[in-house]
């Protein structure tokens, strides 16, 4: 046995992927010390997540950090995220979706940042870099949890350093498992996955091929999705200047797995030979898997680690960042005193039905893939084959569509029935999948606009609460709010922005606007009990109904 360190943190993080990196961060910005482990070295290419949408580089804007993904891009700064459908690269365009996952630079009222087009070990090293920037952050690769016990008091982890062999016992207050597919705090805890396990089995190759961009005549795209008998799949490129590329195969049998030869599947799908070297492969099944519980006691999931569904749409590491970021804040309350006793508890509440309604989402995309969007006859010559890939075209514009464009789910999801949310009476919006209709109803994203000086509406949102006047000056009917926050300790900033348009974007003079940019509560004046309100929305007294008037 190696020597025995013994530490003492606020918050111990289990799994430094995208999920695990950006709760230390969350964390680390807030003054909370906080220690990642991570098993692995990270080093390497992997052909995981490549969409990080609009939402999960807002996340960016607010830690600093969105610029410096954007300098860090392997691909050209002009490159469109537009995604084509044809028979091979060398066959015949099917159809074309332009803007895919609002990736366009032009600048939009909806939102503060445009998604990017980027493989996730390059999200991975922007996120690390920063965590280790911050004072109270502290990165431990190469180290393996071994195990770990909790009580009303705490959580005493031992881990094992496997490039020194030294041991350590980490105590803390909190443990997060953010580790994963297979999450070993997850069994720990015995928490089970429920849903659809393995039910397809799908092939992921990574490979290298100079100037293959330039000999096909498609044009610029992130994702080619090739519809031919022989090797339906999606390839795209995944590093354009190092020449690295994707090729996906989904929904193959035993049989085809056992005789792949990637090499032949890939030229076979372009539809012409070329030179490529691959670089990895990746046998893996699509799941629809959740957990029964997202923790126990002190230890909590985030991440895979907790929900498990197929990668169509673009949805699965985006939302690891959007539950460290809601169970960032609320931690970080907790531990400085000002969170009640039911914040913490909300995570789940909050999280499960966003997860429910993404998890639906990618398997409805899923069931479209190559397969099942070909067509016999779709490369025959002449009139005939000419006909049924007018009728192939005419399904993936009305099928496809809400798989690329998806602002309605990445912005429009809501927690509209958590107890730290203040009602207001008013109906919710119907949900959508592609359209996003802003709105401030409790519970929302808080509406994004850009201001007259050309900074964003979220730029000006306090690191705490904030007070949102849309309409003349609040300060006065504030003070009473505003003294309430401090006897609790509640962070909470005034904001007034000179911008007409944001009452009737917001539907109230005034809205609370919770550290993740949610609104907690809207009205036109601020209830008479001001510490009531402060409560409810800090996880420290029921949830009650309140009127968009002035009780």
């Amino acid at each position: 046995m190696g020597t025995l360190h013994e530490q003492r943190v606020e918050v111990l993080v289990v799994g430094a992927g995208p999920a695990g990196l950006s709760l230390a961060i969350e964390l680390g910005r807030r003054g909370i010390r906080c220690l990642v482990l991570e098993q692995n070295d990270r080093v390497g290419l992997n052909p995981r997540a490549k969409t990080t949408n609009v939402r999960t580089r807002e996340h960016l804007r607010r830690w600093g950090i969105a610029q410096a993904l954007r300098d860090a891009s392997p691909m050209p700064p002009d490159y469109p995220t537009d995604i084509v459908f044809a028979t091979r690269m060398s066959g015949p365009l099917l159809a074309r979706f332009e803007n895919a996952f609002n990736g366009g630079r032009a600048r939009n009222d909806l939102y503060s940042e445009e998604a990017q087009w980027v493989p996730q070990y390059v999200l991975e090293e922007v996120l690390r870099r920063h965590a280790a920037t911050l004072p109270t952050v502290e990165l431990r690769f190469n180290t393996r949890l071994e195990s770990f016990e909790q009580d009303a008091a705490g959580v005493l982890a031992r881990a094992h350093d496997t490039a020194s062999g030294a041991e350590l016992e980490i105590a803390s207050a909190y443990l997060v498992g953010a580790d994963g597919a297979r999450s070993s705090v997850r069994s720990a805890l015995g928490i089970r996955m429920s849903g659809e396990s393995a039910f397809a089995k799908n092939y992921n190759a990574i490979f290298r091929a100079p100037g293959l961009a330039e000999l096909h005549g498609h044009g610029r795209a992130i994702m080619y999705w090739l519809l031919n008998p022989e090797v339906p799949c999606v390839m795209g490129p995944m590093a354009a200047r190092d020449d690295l590329w994707f090729f996906i195969t989904a929904r193959i049998t035993d049989e085809e797995m056992a005789g792949l030869d990637p090499r032949e599947l890939i030229q076979t799908a372009a539809g012409f030979r070329f030179e490529l070297e691959i670089v990895g492969s990746d046998p893996w099944a699509a799941h629809r898997l959740i957990a029964d519980r997202y923790g126990e006691g002190r230890v909590f999931l985030a991440g895979d680690a907790c929900h498990l569904h197929p990668p169509f749409g673009g949805y699965g590491m985006n939302m690891g960042v959007g539950e460290a970021v809601d169970l960032g804040w609320k931690m970080a309350a907790t531990l400085r005193g000002w969170g009640g006793e039911a914040l913490l508890a909300s995570y789940e509440t909050e999280r499960r039905p966003v997860h429910r309604r993404v998890m639906d989402e990618a398997v409805a995309n899923y069931a479209l893939v190559g397969q099942q969007l070909m067509r016999p006859g779709i490369e025959a010559p002449g009139p005939a084959g000419e006909a049924t890939r007018n009728e192939v075209r005419e399904l993936l514009l009305a099928t496809k569509s809400r798989e690329f464009q998806t602002l309605g789910v990445v912005l429009g999801s809501r927690y509209a029935d958590s107890p730290i949310v203040v009602p207001d009476g008013s109906p919710p919006l119907g949900e959508h999948v592609s359209l996003y209709l802003p709105s401030a109803h409790p519970g929302c994203l808080a509406p994004h606009l850009w201001l007259a000086d050309g900074s964003s509406l979220y730029d000006h949102f306090g690191a705490g609460f904030t007070l949102l006047a849309t309409a003349s000056d609040p300060r006065e009917e504030a003070a009473g709010l505003l003294r309430a926050a401090e006897a609790r300790g509640l962070p909470l900033t005034l904001l007034q922005p000179d911008e007409p348009r944001l009452e009737a974007r917001y539907g109230a003079r005034l809205a609370l606007i919770r550290p993740d940019q949610h609104v907690a509560w809207r009205g036109d004046r601020l209830p008479a009990d001001a510490g009531a309100l402060l409560d409810c929305i800090r996880g420290a007294a029921p949830r009650r109904d309140q009127s968009r008037a002035a009780e």
